[in-house]
């Protein structure tokens, strides 16, 4: 059993159960920072132990220590769909210690789902390093009737609002609605913190399907418990290459969510560079790279400019993709 294999079924029993080069060049740095890291770096995960997420953030954890020498550890601040964690980084010391770890699609959309958002990620945060894409998955659990994507469509088509699905974090919202919209059926959202907290009411059939982030479905998928229908990404995954898109399913609906890290943006360049190097040397290493793809990613390496060009783009494409999926403002 590889490395990886191994620290996932840990957490798992401990209740977790849920490449370009760099091709930018960074200005002259503030101020020195050679001996950095001296102390020990956080990795801030904005969802609760046991969530996908958290599964994720402390793998990296992990492969970044291994791979560094760094003392590296994981702060849960979940709450407000990770506005809290990110929030937090923004208001952090800008000396590379305190580092946002998390889904970049989900953090350019929450910016439009408050009136009065807390942080601008786009100014008040600066990338690091990108770590992969990945998109959510619709799946159903594994004695469903529903054997395809199709299955599923038909079924919704004809249950309309009967219907109930389960949904986790703003990228499975945002998903959901724009699958549902696209079929033109109007199933009842049923909204969860995390993917395990939606497991009991998917597997006694209490909702019909569910939205789940790539961790939660791929983890159940690989124990038998859950069935992948379909992806949210235009194309299918290259991990994930038996798993059809709802594009070939007649749907309209291509979304593939993007992870990366983040410090506060007065960061100093050469405190940036150590730490996209350290990202770097993680994700080149096999483990790694079988980790992320086993929780139905590839893998995505860039440089900090191309990381902070991303989460720009991000939110503009965000600020649509919210208004199809009508979702209220807090």
């Amino acid at each position: 059993m590889t490395k990886w294999k191994m620290n996932l079924s840990r957490r798992m029993a401990m209740g977790l159960m849920g490449a370009t080069m760099l091709t930018g060049s960074l200005a002259a740095p503030a101020f020195a920072q050679d001996d950095f890291p001296s102390e020990t770096i956080t990795f801030v995960c904005a969802f609760p132990a046991g969530s996908g997420a958290d599964v994720l953030v402390r793998y990296l954890a992990e492969a970044v220590s291994e791979t560094s020498g760094a003392t590296v550890i994981v702060e849960n601040k979940a709450g407000a769909a990770g506005n809290i964690a990110a929030e937090f980084t923004a208001r952090a010391d800008p000396d590379g210690y305190t580092v946002y770890v998390h889904a970049g699609s989900s953090t350019a959309m929450n910016y439009h789902l408050w009136n009065n958002p807390p942080i601008d990620p786009r100014t008040d945060l600066r990338g690091v390093a990108a770590i992969n894409r990945q998109p959510f998955y619709i799946l159903v659990p594994a004695d469903s009737p529903h054997q395809t994507i199709e299955d599923l469509n038909a079924f919704l088509l004809e249950a309309g609002e009967d219907a109930t699905y389960s949904t986790t974090a703003t990228s499975g919202r945002v998903l959901g609605a724009a699958y549902v919209q696209a079929l033109g059926v109007n199933p009842v959202e049923v909204q969860y913190a995390t993917g395990p907290d939606a497991l009991v009411d998917l597997m006694s059939g209490a909702v019909d399907f569910g939205v789940a982030d790539p961790v939660f479905a791929m983890v159940h998928a690989e124990d038998g418990t859950m069935r992948v229908l379909a992806t949210g990404a235009g194309e299918r995954m290259g991990i994930a290459p038996d798993i059809p898109t709802l594009v070939e399913s007649g749907l309209d609906v291509a979304q593939i969510g993007w992870w990366a890290a983040w410090v506060p943006a007065e960061t100093p360049d050469d405190v940036v560079m150590k730490l996209n190097e350290m990202f770097q040397a993680a994700l080149e290493d096999e483990e790694t790279t079988a980790f992320l793809n086993s929780m139905g990613g590839d893998v995505w390496v860039a440089s900090p400019e191309e990381v902070d060009a991303m989460m720009v783009e991000s939110v503009d494409e965000a600020e649509e993709l919210v208004e199809i999926a009508d979702l209220p403002k807090n």
